[in-house]
């Protein structure tokens, strides 16, 4: 719907989250291999890569020649770049279709092929080459910009790095179900960490004990954070749990390059006096967010109940809000107070408060973070849908973790 909007017959994505978006491509190096790793005295950019994406007909996606066999079982269009120093010989049987296919295209490459001739190669094998291309020109070198203008002098180039963000809000249901195994995963790795808390216990083992669950299960580790005596949000700091902790803990993992999102209350012996009011004062909150997830709705409307609900316990010192949630641990939209602030480049400009879709997978969290006394966290996931939302995954809230 934003490409027909924007009257774009087609996207070129440039980031390594966009790219696996478009085309499900996906390396360990791309968000790390830099030019000075291999030009002594380059630049910090990653090295090019794209993803040339329309309605109709395969995508299509232009790698480093040595990173191309991660995209043997795609159905894209390959075309492979630069030298990658291989020996070549006759090469040994079998190989199945995919195999041979991606051989003849590395024996048949010119060593001198870069990025921006194997994408020029897309577009026109595409018939794009005067057609009116989405660029996501966030986050490329300005010379690299240069180059691909050039080299495509009669295409309506326009940056679409907002368009692609506001396209990736809605989930599929293939997404929704990664989304929903991550967070499975997610929960059942913290859950194994909370078992080992009691007072003694160092904080720095039941995360070692988190990332090895969820290696266990099939993920990687995103991120395993808390509070400590209210201090505020860390993931480094030795500490040792003692009687009476209440902390704030945040965790995720990535399966398939999907993102999970949660967050408890972890109360040491359980929580008394005052924080058992304010922890329900967060349950309320949450419940009322929840309500506001409709379809239609602002994405400021749940963010504003929610914080109607801790004035009137009298909780002022917390920030409830919300974000979607997917290839990124923070997608659009992001729920919070409405600022007046615009969503814009050069396909797209429009109000940052947008409106629920269904298909859409949002967290809600809210937190109290009390300087040299106590931190309490709550965060889940939840599905849109046409009548109303779900859960993500089951994520019990009404009570903190009591070990």
């Amino acid at each position: 719907a934003y490409m027909q909007r924007c009257g774009l017959d087609g996207i070129i994505a440039s980031s390594p989250v966009n790219i696996t978006y478009f085309t499900g491509y996906h390396c360990w190096l791309d968000g790390q291999f830099k030019e000075f790793m291999v030009k002594p005295g380059g630049s910090g950019d990653l090295l090019p890569a794209f993803a040339l994406y329309r309605p109709e007909g395969r995508p299509g996606l232009t790698v480093s020649a040595l990173l191309a066999v991660n995209a043997l079982d795609l159905p894209v269009d390959l075309c492979p770049w630069g030298d990658a120093a291989l020996e070549w010989g006759t090469p040994l049987e079998p190989m199945d279709e995919a195999q041979q296919r991606l051989w003849q295209q590395l024996r048949a490459m010119r060593s001198e092929t870069t990025a921006v001739d194997a994408l020029v190669h897309l577009v026109r094998q595409a018939g794009l080459a005067e057609a009116r291309l989405g660029l996501e020109t966030e986050g490329v070198p300005a010379p690299l910009l240069a180059a691909v203008r050039a080299a495509l002098p009669k295409a309506e180039l326009v940056d679409c790095s907002n368009v692609i963000r506001l396209i990736r809000m809605v989930k599929s249901p293939a997404e929704q179900a990664l989304l929903a195994e991550a967070a499975r995963i997610g929960e059942q790795a913290a859950a194994a960490a909370f078992a080992e808390a009691r007072p003694g216990v160092r904080l720095l083992d039941m995360q070692q004990r988190f990332r090895a669950e969820v290696g266990l299960l099939g993920a990687d580790i995103d991120h395993f954070a808390y509070g400590i005596r209210g201090l505020g949000l860390a993931t480094e700091p030795d500490y040792a749990l003692i009687e009476g902790d209440a902390l704030y803990v945040d965790y995720g993992c990535l399966y398939r390059n999907y993102c999970s999102d949660s967050g408890v209350t972890l109360a040491v012996g359980g929580l008394e006096g005052e924080w058992v009011g304010k922890y329900q004062a967060l349950y309320e909150c949450m419940q009322a967010g929840q309500a506001a997830l409709q379809v239609g709705a602002k994405a400021s409307d749940a963010p504003q109940a929610m914080g109607e609900v801790l004035g009137e316990r009298g909780v002022a010192a917390s920030f409830p809000h919300g974000h979607g949630i997917g290839l990124e641990v923070r997608d659009y939209p992001i729920l919070v107070p409405d600022k007046g602030g615009r969503i814009a480049d050069e396909c797209v400009d429009e109000a940052a408060d947008l409106p629920l879709e269904a298909g859409m997978v949002l967290n809600l969290e809210a937190m109290i973070f009390a300087p040299g006394r106590a931190s309490l966290h709550m965060e889940q996931s939840f599905v849109v849908e046409a009548d109303g939302n779900r859960p993500l995954v089951e994520q019990d809230r009404a009570q903190p973790v009591v070990p």
